[in-house]
């Protein structure tokens, strides 16, 4: 015998393009998003018995997103993701759960002639505000914000030694080298028990994005960097003084290697050491450092 032991569906990869005209000022605000939907619910008999009347059809669910956006703010991404998530959960009585990411592309606005202009704007990056958010009926709302592709770069001030060694190693110890990644952070929120505990917290989330992004920032940049790992925990340590709200904060980093071109065979050369000043990027293989800090009350018992 054999039974479903996992099942969730859904629409993928919806693009949705809002804008916002203040008829008085004559400013347009834009927001660009990716959206995902996928749920979860009493729909084993599509699997197993190619019994498709309880199958959402992710069509439809496609349009919903692009309904739900015009009768509703799309900003914060927060609020966005947990009216979509309410509406699947209370609409659809087989539906038992929703799984929503919403991930924001950046549009920041043009300055011309010294002033914002009211309705031109350009991609600053790679760089997007994504949020999780899974709706459960009877069990409230998980919420998960973040910063993803946010490629930084410091030319000293990173330090790596007094590691494991042994017949396996060849790295040499460095007390000033390059430190590059790409900033993957979340912050997930306490439950929200609802739609309107979550229309509460409005002013929080920009508030919690705008903190986490600077305290990034200001942390990689002003640290003499002993390792990855001691920094994005000091960044995650204050990330969760800054929003008491936050249960977690979470990192993954790639470490983005910039080695050193000995091009001694070329005259002598120097160009090691103090002495370097050309370097070859590498693409990988790469280290990859991730951690999750949590308060103390939810740690979990090792």
């Amino acid at each position: 015998m054999a039974s479903v032991g996992y099942a969730r569906y859904g629409k993928d990869n919806v693009r949705v393009y809002k804008v916002h005209r203040d008829q008085e000022t004559g400013v347009q605000t834009v927001t660009e998003m990716t959206v995902c939907v996928l749920l979860e619910g009493e729909i084993d008999v599509s699997y197993t018995k190619a019994d498709n009347s309880v199958v959402v059809a992710t069509d439809s669910m496609k349009n919903t997103i692009y309904i739900k956006a015009k009768e509703n703010p799309v900003t914060p991404p927060e609020l966005f993701a947990s009216i979509l998530g309410t509406h699947f959960i209370e609409t659809y009585k087989h539906i038992h759960a929703a799984h929503i990411k919403i991930v924001t592309h950046r549009w920041t606005r043009l300055t011309v002639d010294g002033q914002p202009h009211p309705h031109s704007f350009f991609r600053d990056g790679a760089e997007t505000r994504n949020v999780d958010a899974v709706v459960r009926e009877g069990k409230g709302l998980e919420i998960r914000s973040g910063i993803a592709g946010l490629l930084v770069l410091k030319s000293t001030a990173s330090q790596f030694h007094s590691f494991v060694r042994d017949e396996y190693t060849t790295l040499p110890e460095t007390w000033d080298r390059i430190l590059s990644t790409e900033v993957d952070c979340g912050w997930k929120w306490s439950l929200f028990s609802g739609l309107d505990d979550v229309k509460a917290a409005i002013p929080k989330f920009d508030s919690a994005w705008e903190d986490a992004r600077n305290i990034t920032l200001t942390t990689f940049a002003k640290e003499s960097s002993p390792s990855v790992q001691n920094t994005m925990y000091k960044m995650s340590e204050s990330i969760l003084a800054a929003v008491p709200e936050v249960q977690s904060v979470d990192y993954s980093l790639p470490n983005k290697h910039y080695f050193e071109i000995d091009l001694s065979w070329h005259k002598g050369l120097k160009n090691t050491g103090a002495d370097a000043e050309v370097y070859a990027p590498q693409s990988g293989p790469n280290g990859l450092i991730q951690c999750t800090v949590v308060r103390d009350q939810d740690a979990p018992k090792l």
